[in-house]
């Protein structure tokens, strides 16, 4: 069972729901350590006091805040740390409730999975769970971990309330000066994409193309090593070459996507564009074609009502014929 991370509570208006908190994921990768190479001993890092040139150990390390560079620094404890006087020290204020798509996705972080803590509990975090399933709706709110105050997205997963740790608004850099310079892209060229995109579409993240492959090769690569055989070869991979020919490089795309995907059919992004195009001809045709039919029809009628009451008219004008 995961180690838990922090304990306190979720603040929602007047109702406090008790929550510990754990790490909603777990790193998988593998990880090296510093060897001398001369003779593979372990280099290690130690903590040394620059004023008396000695190393020191972690009780007699706290932390400092450098008010003036090599000048002032002030002592912080974590017993003060600990008493900031911030309502979010000890609980995860709930400020708001708003729609997931109004929150850009780029502000998102990691996540963590808050559990009732006690029975007593149960009851307010199932109320909480439920209500956040019926409105669609995520909360925002406010908490502290180590030593400063953060902003936080609470959303379920299978019955589970999930905390996303979220950026401060000023945390995020502008994308303006990253911008390509202006290009002109023609409808055929956005159709080939859109071609591609429904090619590589799924509905699912499923498959081998979504496995850690540099972890699946590392791992392959130390056993080999520890065993003294070759190392495995790596597959060979083409360089990206300049594309020259956007529209040809799409029509490529879609037919790979297409072949790895086992589908059958030879049809460029060209033919794509022209099949949409023709079928909205002949819909449009077709419109036409019924819209004359009816026309042709409306006069033939109006034609047969006008003779007959012609008829009539001289049938009216006409004396009887005497026996």
């Amino acid at each position: 069972m995961p180690r838990t991370i922090w304990s306190g509570a979720i603040s929602f208006g007047l109702v406090t729901v008790p929550v510990h908190v754990q790490s909603a994921t777990e790193d998988h990768s593998i990880r090296f350590h510093q060897y001398h190479l001369e003779d593979m001993g372990r280099v290690r890092v130690k903590k040394v006091c620059e004023l008396e040139d000695r190393e020191v150990s972690q009780s007699e390390i706290g932390k400092g805040y450098e008010y003036a560079q090599d000048q002032e620094v002030v002592p912080i404890t974590d017993e003060e740390l600990r008493e900031l006087p911030l309502p979010t020290a000890k609980a995860i204020e709930i400020e708001a409730f708003v729609p997931l798509d109004s929150i850009d996705p780029i502000r998102i972080a990691e996540g963590y999975y808050l559990a009732p803590d006690g029975q007593v509990a149960a009851k307010p975090y199932r109320l909480l769970v439920q209500a956040l399933g019926r409105s669609s709706k995520v909360a925002v709110a406010k908490y502290a971990w180590s030593g400063r105050e953060r902003l936080g997205l609470l959303r379920v997963r299978d019955d589970v309330i999930v905390l996303h740790a979220m950026r401060w608004p000023d945390e995020v850099r502008s994308p303006a000066e990253l911008l390509p310079p202006p290009t002109e892209v023609s409808d055929d060229e956005i159709e080939g994409a859109l071609a591609l995109m429904e090619s590589m579409s799924r509905d699912d993240l499923e498959g081998p193309e979504f496995a850690d492959a540099y972890t699946d090769a590392m791992a392959k690569i130390i056993e080999a090593k520890r065993e003294e055989k070759p190392l495995p070869e790596a597959p060979e991979s083409g360089k990206p070459g300049k594309v020259l020919d956007l529209m040809a490089a799409l029509t490529e795309s879609v037919q790979k996507a297409k072949a790895s995907r086992g589908e059958a059919g030879d049809a460029d992004v060209h033919d794509l564009t022209q099949a949409k195009k023709t079928t909205r001809k002949k819909t449009a045709a077709k419109k036409t074609a019924a819209t004359k039919s009816t026309a042709k029809k409306t006069a033939a009628k109006t034609a047969k009502k006008t003779t007959a009451r012609k008829t009539a008219k001289k049938s009216a004008g006409r004396k009887p014929r005497s026996a």
